[in-house]
């Protein structure tokens, strides 16, 4: 197995000493990437992810890494992965197909699948209470619920709901061997190609219908495919991880969570600073330098691969003060967890009310809530940073 790459190491809640020492220090280096196989500029320092991430022209969304660290894609895979996947492209063709999704993101959708999302998150506690302590809330809580709620969102009929679940829970098993996961994936492919294939002849309210309905869009299959694919990845595996990392952070900091109870109202700023604080996503798609650039304070020549270390931005001093404390009463809204510019991440807002709901649900819920058997173990290697499970009692 290759070496960490120094912007994915992390130290259970925080970012690896060496990289907050890089961000104190440098702001801007040059490292090797194991995993990426290339030496890239790394970018720790929060105003430095902003201008890098808010600038399309110079610093070029990298269409060969669609996977932040793992291995350039071939010709083979990239031909197969670009077609509606918003990440594999800059404006135009980016805001093309990001317009077009952009409205069932807005806050009356959202608002309209709130009730929905309050149902499931209470179904899922019901049936944690049913079954009595000891819990595995990243197997009872965590997972499933943002499962669901990209169902609804895609319109994945109610007889398919389990086995959509049972394959998305093997699809994060990082234990999966390569052609394991490439099984699963040609397995998810097929599935969600029925699924537009299906909406086609009889589109409903969900997302694919919308999409199938407005002719005047002309998506391929092939985009509606990987539309749903994209969605489905992003929204249920940043999610999920927040959910099971959130819910371990809080019961750790129990005096955030006893507020988080009690004072309900604090809800979205508990989100926030919990984004904030964990950064699960620990880069966005790599920049390719399109240009000469001076970035903190390095001359920077053109086709250089830039990535920007999320964690160590967000815990930046320049962003809030006291940084590496968790506090929900702060504002910590400008943090980057969710990227920044025209890529800014497009789930964020449903992201942000299944949290909303769930944290203090949970804590409503469940008033003694403990973790038991010791530290967790912490998804060291993964893409999206998170607990592997989180045994708890009440």
């Amino acid at each position: 197995m290759a070496a960490t790459p120094l912007y994915m190491r992390r130290v259970g809640f925080d970012p690896d000493a060496e990289l907050s020492a890089v961000r104190d220090r440098d702001g801007v280096t040059r490292v090797d990437s194991p995993l990426m196989g290339i030496p890239v500029w790394l970018v720790t320092r929060i105003e430095d992810v902003r201008r890098v991430y808010g600038d399309a022209r110079r610093f070029a969304q990298s269409a060969r890494h669609l996977v932040p660290g793992a291995p350039a894609l071939t010709d083979e895979e990239l031909a197969a992965a670009r077609p509606g996947n918003m990440l594999a492209y800059d404006p135009p063709e980016h805001t093309r197909l990001r317009r077009l999704v952009a409205r069932e993101f807005t806050g009356r959708r959202m608002r309209l699948l709130e009730p929905r999302v309050r149902d499931i998150v209470d179904d899922h506690l019901d049936a944690i209470e049913r079954q009595g302590p000891p819990a595995d809330l990243v197997r009872d809580f965590a997972l499933p619920i943002p499962a669901l709620v990209i169902c609804e969102l895609l319109g994945v009929p109610y007889a398919d709901r389990d086995a959509f679940q049972e394959r998305y829970a093997r699809y994060f098993d990082a234990s999966l061997s390569p052609d394991e996961r490439l099984a699963l994936q040609l397995e998810s492919r097929a599935y969600l190609t029925g699924l537009v294939a299906r909406a086609r002849v009889e589109p409903g309210d969900d997302l694919l219908g919308v999409l199938v309905r407005d002719e005047s869009a002309g998506l391929t299959d092939g985009e509606l495919v990987g539309m749903a694919d994209l969605l489905l990845l992003a929204g249920h595996e940043t999610t999920a991880n927040m959910l099971g990392l959130g819910a371990y952070a809080l019961l750790r900091h129990p005096d955030q969570l006893r507020l988080l109870r009690d004072e309900p109202d604090r809800a979205d700023a508990a989100v926030e600073e919990l984004l904030r604080w964990l950064t699960v996503v620990h880069t966005g798609v790599p920049r390719v330098t399109t240009a000469d650039v001076e970035l903190g304070g390095h001359a920077v020549g053109p086709g250089e691969v830039v990535v920007c270390a999320l964690a160590a931005a967000n815990r930046d001093p320049a962003l809030v003060p006291d940084p590496d404390r968790l506090d929900i009463t702060r504002d910590a809204g400008s943090h980057v967890a969710f990227g920044h510019g025209v890529h800014h991440c497009l789930g964020a807002p449903l992201a942000r009310m299944e949290l909303r709901i769930a944290f203090p649900a949970l804590a409503r819920r469940f008033p003694g809530l403990r973790a038991v058997d010791g530290e967790p173990a912490f998804r060291a290697q993964q893409i999206v940073y998170g607990l592997a499970a989180l045994p708890v009692t009440w």
